[in-house]
């Protein structure tokens, strides 16, 4: 329940209080009520709402004490929540009118997608510092200073006038791919997928290309996401261990998600105003088109090339050598990896590690794979490396 409702509670509270801080502690204070509570009492008929009605009350409570004190920010809050009518039944936009509140443009970037990733998906702050490649402290740091933001610039929580969209997109697309990442690989935990985050950033999408139709990216993001949801069955084992792609059995991938994906890659080819989203959407509809044995990864190297002169990052580079070495061979993609910056992600020492054991340079191999175990913190992960590096020779 806390993964599935977490994040509209939040989105919910944070509407009717007008206040990042409270509604968080409010829903806090609502689960933990819930972990006392239904176990002894049962499962009641509508399980978000009484989360939602919970934390409102409790919050309310809290806030009476306080205003008591001539606290001038309680006050305020109660203020907001009395003019502010309560919906406990499902929402549409509550999550989306957050994420879009989240983004903007009084924050920076890096603020706006850490803070969303918070509040809606739910992650930790070491997640989100993780995704991010930065300590966790200066994580903290970053959202503090941005709910703190929101609310001395009195940011209102809505969704913006048409007009100011665009300017807000790529941040809440920003977010809502991370979202996703993180349920596709999970950073930490025993298991590698996260259906529930996969699920929510799926239908933020599908919302958000309802809410903005004619925007390529929109559409390049959510089929990127389909086509990759559509391999979820086949990417673990029945006891939970990683499958890679090469090893995939492509009879389990979804052919209506896969269907669907690539449907909306063939409209975004007609638009012909192409973004990263839309490449990544393309990339993996080439997987999507033909057996692991005839994938035509040479015009999977021309796409990341086109990528890289939308967004010339180190982790789009390190996708794009692993697709060189299946043209070129590992050596000439062992060279790209070793030119990159990336000393702490983790992906980067598994597929040096993988590139050194194909070279036959085992020893060298082995170093990586450990490196690599050590930097991950999901268990499915970890042991896929540890079976890989134990297959060396000696």
């Amino acid at each position: 329940m806390f993964r599935a409702e977490h994040g509209r509670a939040v989105a919910v509270l944070v509407r009717v209080f007008g206040d990042i801080d409270i509604a968080e502690e409010a829903v806090a204070d609502a689960f933990t009520a819930a972990v006392q509570r239904w176990p002894a009492d049962g499962l009641p008929p509508s399980p978000a709402g009484w989360i939602i009605t919970t934390a409102r009350n409790r919050a309310i409570d809290r806030l009476r004490r306080e205003a008591s004190r001539a606290d001038r920010h309680a006050q305020a809050a109660l203020l907001h929540a009395r003019d502010e009518p309560m919906e406990e039944g499902p929402v549409r936009d509550e999550r989306l009118r957050l994420i879009f509140t989240c983004c903007h443009p009084a924050l920076n970037r890096a603020a706006q997608v850490a803070l969303t990733l918070r509040l809606l998906g739910g992650l930790t702050t070491a997640e989100i510092a993780r995704a991010f490649l930065v300590p966790e402290p200066t994580m903290a740091q970053r959202l503090v200073r941005a709910k703190g933001k929101i609310r001395d610039a009195r940011i209102p929580y809505r969704v913006p006038a048409a007009a100011d969209l665009p300017g807000r997109l790529q941040s809440v697309l920003a977010v809502v791919y991370l979202v996703f990442n993180e349920g596709y690989a999970a950073s930490s935990g025993a298991a590698l997928v996260r259906a529930d985050l996969c699920a929510e950033a799926i239908r933020l999408g599908r919302q958000l290309s309802e809410l903005m139709p004619d925007e390529p990216e929109v559409l390049g993001l959510l089929a990127l996401m389909l086509l990759l949801e559509s391999r979820r069955a086949a990417r673990t084992t029945t006891g939970g261990d990683l499958v890679p792609l090469a090893d995939q059995d492509r009879d389990r991938w979804d052919r209506a998600l896969i269907a669907e994906g690539q449907a909306i890659v063939r409209d975004c080819l007609r638009r012909n105003d192409p973004g990263v989203y839309q490449i990544q959407a393309a990339i993996q509809a080439v997987h999507t088109d033909a057996s692991a044995a005839a994938t035509d990864w040479s015009q999977i190297v021309q796409l990341y090339d086109q990528l890289l002169a939308y967004d010339p990052s180190p982790v789009v580079a390190l996708n794009r050598a692993v697709a060189v070495a299946e043209v070129d061979g590992p050596g000439p993609a062992l060279a790209l990896v070793d030119a990159l910056d990336l000393g702490t992600y983790h992906l980067l020492h598994a597929i040096r590690a993988d590139l050194l054991r194909r070279l036959g340079r085992d020893v060298e191999a082995a170093t990586a794979y450990e490196t690599a175990i050590k930097l991950t913190d999901n268990v499915a992960e970890r042991n896929f490396l540890r079976r890989r590096r134990q297959s060396l020779a000696g």
